[in-house]
């Protein structure tokens, strides 16, 4: 017999006897509730399966079924399920891989013809069987050798392809076995299929394996897992939401934009009311930038490549970039707007006096992106962002940090997303000093610190040359998008030999800090459109008024009325076709259209109109003068 010390999270350890201990057993021994929802447990620190075997002394924390992490472990758990299931109804599909993602999981299949939505019904039928049998994960270490010689015998090709990358790293693998179907995985998971309690199977994509367009095309099916009926429809008829606000297709119904094959992906045309969209977003920018202490500058978009091999763009980041030659010179298309700024930065001699400088571009940039995740608005290979970087002294860099970060407050405000930060450290595949890169980590948590604001760490994912804040939004339906970014560099300025004279007369090196604040103009007004379903305030509206006629009589007044409108800077456009009334009102109710205007004879003899809401209330009749005032009212509410 063995004596087992555990403890459940901080209260003192107790003493088990037992031939073998799990952690599942520890758990029923020591009374823990609600055993029936935890799906796995962290030992010591590590989240392991309820199966595990404990140590002679062991710390237990449960993971409890609607934590966090314990609807990771689920969601992994039901695309194991997803991939028996397909397994058992398309004899001869190869699996991939399939991960929880936020909501839910999917998993990649090739097949001998893509997977199709009405695949779908007979899948989650399947899978409900499967969820019945209450099959047991099991799980197993294995040295490489015989996962290979497992994955041979099955033909899994991909499989075999992983456990190539994993033998140089590792002597050994877990696999985790459900019925028939065995996996590939670190695993944990839950402890058996009848946990499974509330999924749906939600749509079918192509994905490239391993995201590269020239490895095949795969079969992604998508899925959502909760834990429990009412939290997974509450969490369907938000996907519903989201599917009638869908950017790219409100868009060009909206007139906004479209995209075409003939000038090829990730490039965005935009027509009339979406550039009349654009530009005032813009126009806010500038204003809000230049009452800030922000320079407006613009750069070139192609630079010669020996630039950007200086800055190290071109060893770490080529792949995203475009390049052209010209008179047998190599140029970069400019991914990033910095190199020029700190070209406009090194012009003239700098004194600490001059500090900082805040150089303002929307600047319009080009990156690589693959095909697969090109999406509308939300992922383009051409965008302009709100890009800016202040050039300061190492004593300046707290302050204006904190600045970014209350500009980021005022901006975010004014659209009504609330947000959360996250700050990402250094990447991988990097540039610079250990020494700078604690120096600016540091000075990106301090300022935080120091402004009172909770974050939470990403850890190496940040840019090559320096660690970042990312400002992630909350949209009307709680979906989380990344915009805002704050960078610190003191490498690029090192690279670029970027001094100021300080008070003893000696050169010293500034500190930059790259940083959107809407970030890609692009994305955000992809979000913008899916945050508001289309129905802009009047401050953005494209269209802030349609004047509709009655009769034809009244065209020559709604004429009068709308230049008078216009000369007051109310964007506004009329409907004076011979159609009825209550049709040109759905159809700019369709459009979004804040205010429609309606002008019968009444209207006409008086001289004004009476407002309609695209929420459909009446207003009383109004003077163009009146009505003017309204909107003036409207666009203060902005603030």
């Amino acid at each position: 017999m063995n004596r087992y010390s555990v403890a459940i999270h901080d209260l003192p350890a107790e003493t088990i006897e037992s031939e073998a201990l799990t952690a599942q057993d520890a758990l029923k021994r020591l009374n823990v509730k609600a055993l029936d929802r935890i799906v796995a447990v962290r030992i010591n620190g590590e989240s392991r399966d309820l199966s595990t075997l404990l140590e002679k002394e062991a710390r237990l924390e449960p993971i409890y079924l609607d934590s966090e992490e314990g609807l990771q472990i689920l969601r992994h758990s039901t695309s194991h399920v997803m991939a028996l299931a397909v397994k058992e109804l398309f004899p001869g599909v190869k699996v991939t891989i399939g991960p929880a993602i936020e909501d839910g999981f999917y998993y990649d299949f090739d097949y001998e013809r893509p997977f199709r939505e009405e695949d779908l019904p007979r899948i989650e039928e399947k899978m409900w069987e499967i969820i019945r049998e209450d099959l047991p994960f099991i799980r197993k270490v294995v040295p490489v050798k015989d996962a290979v010689a497992f994955f041979e015998k099955e033909s899994e090709e991909y499989k075999l392809e992983l456990l190539r990358d994993i033998s140089t790293e590792a002597d050994t693998v877990s696999l985790y076995t459900q019925g028939s179907f065995t996996d590939l995985c670190r695993g944990p998971h839950i402890p058996s299929t009848g946990m499974i309690r509330a999924f749906s199977l939600t749509k079918v994509a192509g994905a490239y394996w391993r995201g590269d367009e020239k490895r095949p095309m795969l079969s992604r099916i998508y899925g959502v897992a909760f834990a429990d009926k009412k939290s997974l429809r509450a969490h369907l008829k938000r996907l519903e939401e989201a599917r009638k606000r869908n950017h790219a297709k409100l868009g060009p119904q909206l007139g906004l934009f479209s995209t075409h094959d003939e000038i090829g992906a990730g490039m965005v045309v935009w027509h009339p009311k979406g550039m009349m969209l654009r530009y005032q977003l813009e126009q806010f920018e500038i204003k809000e930038h230049l009452r800030r202490g922000y320079e407006m500058v613009r750069g070139p978009e192609i630079l010669k490549t020996d630039l950007w091999i200086k800055s190290g763009h071109f060893d770490n980041y080529r792949e995203n970039m475009y390049f052209t030659t010209i008179d047998e010179q190599s140029y970069g298309i400019k991914p990033m707007n910095c190199l020029s700024h700190m070209l406009i930065y090194s012009s003239k001699i700098r004194s600490y006096r001059d500090l900082p400088k805040r150089y303002f571009e929307l600047g319009t940039v080009h990156r690589h992106e693959r095909s697969g995740v090109l999406h509308g608005l939300l992922r383009v290979r051409e965008f302009t962002q709100d890009d800016a970087h202040i050039l300061c002294t190492p004593e300046q860099l707290n302050g204006e940090i904190k600045g970014v970060l209350e500009f980021v407050e005022d901006v975010m405000s004014i659209f009504g997303f609330p947000y959360e930060l996250e700050i990402s450290t250094r990447p991988e595949k990097s540039i610079g000093s250990d020494e700078d890169w604690e120096l600016a980590t540091s000075a990106l948590m301090n300022a935080m610190q120091d402004s009172g604001l909770q974050y939470t760490v990403n850890e190496g994912d940040g840019a090559f040359y320096g660690p970042k804040i990312d400002v992630k939004l909350k949209d009307a339906l709680g979906r989380s998008w990344q915009c805002a970014t704050i960078q610190c560099d003191f490498t690029l300025p090192e690279r670029f030999d970027l001094v100021y004279i300080d008070r003893d007369g000696m050169k010293h090196r500034p500190v930059m800090i790259h940083r959107v604040i809407l970030g890609a103009i692009e994305r955000f007004v992809g979000i913008l459109i899916e945050h508001y379903a289309g129905a802009f305030p009047v401050w953005l509206a494209p269209v802030q008024a349609m004047i509709l006629t009655v009769t034809d009589r009244c065209i020559p007044r709604a004429t009068e009325v709308m230049k008078i409108l216009r000369e007051a800077d109310v964007r506004v456009e009329g409907d004076f076709r011979n159609e009825k009334l209550g049709l040109k009102v759905r159809e700019a109710q369709l459009q979004k259209i804040p205010y429609m205007l309606i002008m019968g004879d009444r209207e006409s003899e008086k001289g004004g109109v009476t407002p309609r809401l695209r929420s459909g209330e009446n207003l009383p009749f109004m003077t163009p003068q009146e009505f003017v005032e309204r909107i003036e009212e409207d666009l203060k509410q902005r603030r």
